[in-house]
């Protein structure tokens, strides 16, 4: 599935690369005392093939400058943090996880690590290692989305007393009836609901799990309240 926040997050990424070519309008003009072959230079250069072939689509020289860049500044955490989002945006998940997991490894506060890898490790089917990093992104940037798919995967993991303590958190918090998700209908097309609509049908599917029908019948309801055509919570609702 693919995630709207996500992609604004991944944008972001992409552009300290981008930003540092924009400023090399100015730079243009070398100045004859520094060598042609100079880091700087170098990085002018690379930069400015990059924002090329990113405008015409290809990725390969896109990701093979990242690399000269990578390698040439080492300490400069931008350029991983751009090739792991254009390996996600190319769902390319296994290397997109690989170079997130090594920016983390150098600073586990990156919000783009922390996203890339988290998106990335559940497109892989990898929940449990997946739902650290989930976690983690809420704590750092309060983002409502990120709290969202923590107390999901904690549900589908089975951590259900864990998942009921992240879903409440998300219903009470004031933002959750600001912010939509979308969720698939039966004939393909997606509807906007409202986050707390989407907290109540999740804490439904976790008592109901759990047994609790009573509790589950009340949250159902209590989301359909919400959005009345909510078109998974009224099929939960039935079920039951």
């Amino acid at each position: 599935m693919k995630y709207a926040v996500l992609i604004l997050l991944l944008c972001a990424g992409v552009q300290p690369v981008v930003m540092a070519q924009d400023s090399t309008n100015a730079e243009a003009a070398v100045p004859a005392t520094v060598p042609a072959d100079s880091n700087k230079a170098r990085n002018n250069s690379d930069n400015r093939i990059y924002a090329l072939a990113m405008r015409y689509n290809d990725a390969s020289v896109a990701k093979m400058k990242l690399y000269e860049l990578m390698e040439r500044n080492p300490n400069n955490l931008s350029y991983p943090e751009t090739l792991a989002s254009l390996y996600f945006e190319m769902e390319q998940y296994g290397s997109s996880a690989l170079v997130a997991l090594d920016i983390l490894e150098r600073n586990d506060e990156s919000l783009v690590g922390l996203e890339v890898a988290a998106f990335s490790l559940e497109q892989l089917g990898a929940l449990e290692r997946a739902l650290p990093h989930f976690e983690s992104l809420h704590l750092l940037s309060g983002d409502l989305f990120s709290l969202y798919k923590t107390s999901y995967l904690q549900y589908s993991l089975k951590k259900y007393g864990e998942a009921l303590n992240s879903v409440d958190m998300l219903i009470k918090d004031r933002k959750a009836a600001e912010q939509n998700l979308n969720f698939p209908k039966e004939d393909n097309s997606m509807q906007e609901v409202s986050m707390l609509a989407a907290a109540q049908n999740l804490k439904g599917l976790i008592y109901k799990d759990q047994g609790s029908t009573e509790e589950a019948r009340t949250a159902f309801e209590e989301a359909l309240a919400l959005s009345p055509d909510f078109e998974l919570a009224k099929e939960n609702l039935a079920e039951l």
